[in-house]
């Protein structure tokens, strides 16, 4: 609107000269700040791009320690169901063995035979999981529904 303005020499040449130095000032004044507006852009940009390159490490970090965790918790539970299984046998033997009956007192007969005749991995089960996480209510999701698919975390880039 201002170079049509212009164009309209409706005054001396000199003052149309001072309204197009004006004019060009205020364009030039306007470029600087469009400038200074796109430097601080690409300032932050870099910034958000390295925290989120940051944070993409701190994931797959923390990807690789749930995963290392979910196979130690799973040898651990084999090797709890293994050592379960080892003492249900020697439980067994001892209530079958007449001189197993004779070495333990009537007290420990009474435990040993409770024991024996429930599944032992449900008479340990209170002391069996030890944990911060409340295993004992359905959860929406447990440990085996968890899903690592990296599809999700792909950002789309222009």
């Amino acid at each position: 609107e201002q170079g049509l303005q212009l164009l309209e020499l409706g005054g001396s040449v000199e003052e149309d000269y001072i309204r197009i130095a004006r004019c060009f000032e205020a364009t030039r004044q306007r470029c600087c700040r469009l400038e200074q507006d796109g430097r601080r852009a690409r300032e932050q940009l870099a910034r958000v791009e390295a925290e989120r390159a940051a944070l993409e490490v701190k994931l797959k970090h923390a990807r690789n320690q749930v995963e290392v965790e979910m196979k130690k918790r799973h040898r651990a539970e084999a090797e709890l169901e293994k050592q379960e299984r080892k003492l249900q046998l020697v439980l067994e033997l001892l209530m079958r063995e007449p001189w197993g009956n004779e070495a333990l007192s009537r007290e420990q007969c009474s435990v040993l035979s409770g024991l024996a005749g429930r599944r032992l991995g449900a008479a340990l089960a209170p002391v069996r999981r030890s944990s911060a996480v409340d295993e004992s209510c359905q959860s929406l999701l447990s440990h085996s529904d968890i899903s690592y698919d990296r599809t999700e975390d792909d950002v789309v880039r222009s």
